[in-house]
């Protein structure tokens, strides 16, 4: 017993962690490097024709409304809470702290929209609660557009497990018997009381899931936009599309490593669909998309930015 528990605090401590965490960095690089190597000479013989560039922009103006429309959503969270906050705050709260995202720990974002939400009159522990309950239901989402689609992706045939057992396990978390549970385990460990505190949900949060649904949804049009970019693609090929930039974004979510999931998305993207298309088209869309969805998350920010400046 005792030697299973060094080997529990060996496995738990900082340096394990980090030894983890350029562990998959490290793989993910390597990978990306091979798999440019072997196919450069075919992605710089792409041209990106006339259209492809109207498509790129479709495919810009398709992701900045998703991350628009998710930042809606966080407001539901937060209304859900019984917190009477406006869609339009939420809009560009959400769009201002994004790009915190790539910065280093990856939590910079949640730490901005819990302060601009404190400032608001929104208790903390409301505002955390609800950029807790945002990646749970994000995770959700993924998971049940991931299901409905695998019939269209040739992956390991335990991947569907793995996506039931998250679906299961964040459907349960994000229930209300459960997760008022575990505020009050909370409350208790802060030696307070959450019987009437407003952290407690009263219901099944099922319009976040949905709206979470639809963002991801969206984020799957401007990825099939930035490909047919690259070359056409059959309305049948749609749903494969689709599925496959669920799997990638999940896992870019879900797997510590470079901030944002860059690398991570990549890596799963041209696995799976490097056995349905040639590896340089989805060598070129999955570089191009990273560039679209940046563009679009720095407009997004500059958008609210400069309507800021105009209201002093």
């Amino acid at each position: 017993m005792k030697d299973l528990r060094s080997r529990l605090a060996w496995v738990s401590q900082p340096r394990f962690k980090t030894g983890i965490r350029w562990l998959i960095i490290g793989a993910v690089l390597y990978f990306l490097t091979r798999t440019l190597h072997n196919h450069w000479q075919e992605v710089a013989q792409i041209r990106i024709e006339r259209a492809g560039w109207a498509s790129l922009a479709i495919a810009t103006g398709i992701t900045l409304f998703a991350h628009m429309f998710t930042g809606y959503v966080w407001t539901w969270i937060l209304q859900e809470l019984r917190q009477p906050v406006s869609g339009a705050w939420g809009v560009q709260v959400y769009l201002k702290t994004n790009l915190a995202k790539y910065l280093p720990g990856n939590v910079w974002h949640f730490y901005g929209r819990v302060s601009a939400a404190k400032k608001t009159g929104i208790a903390v522990e409301v505002a955390t609660l609800s950029v807790l309950l945002e990646p749970l239901l994000m995770v959700a989402a993924a998971s049940t557009v991931g299901l409905v689609s695998f019939s269209q992706l040739d992956i390991h045939r335990f991947a569907p497990l793995v996506q039931v057992v998250l679906l299961i396990g964040t459907l349960s978390v994000v229930h209300p018997r459960v997760l008022n549970v575990l505020l009050q385990q909370v409350a208790k460990l802060k030696k307070t009381s959450l019987n009437s505190a407003p952290t407690r949900i009263r219901r099944y949060p099922i319009l976040p899931l949905l709206g979470e649904v639809g963002f991801l949804l969206l984020r799957s049009l401007g990825f099939i936009a930035t490909f047919l970019a690259i070359a056409p693609a059959r309305v049948d090929q749609f749903p494969l599309l689709v599925g496959s930039f669920t799997w990638a974004w999940l896992m870019g979510f879900i797997i510590p490593g470079l901030p944002g999931g860059v690398g991570i998305f990549e890596v799963t993207a041209i696995a799976i669909l490097g056995q349905h298309f040639p590896p340089a088209q989805v060598l070129s869309t999955v570089a191009l998309y990273r560039l679209v969805n940046t563009l679009a998350e720095t407009l997004g920010a500059g958008l609210v930015i400069i309507d800021e400046r105009r209201q002093l």
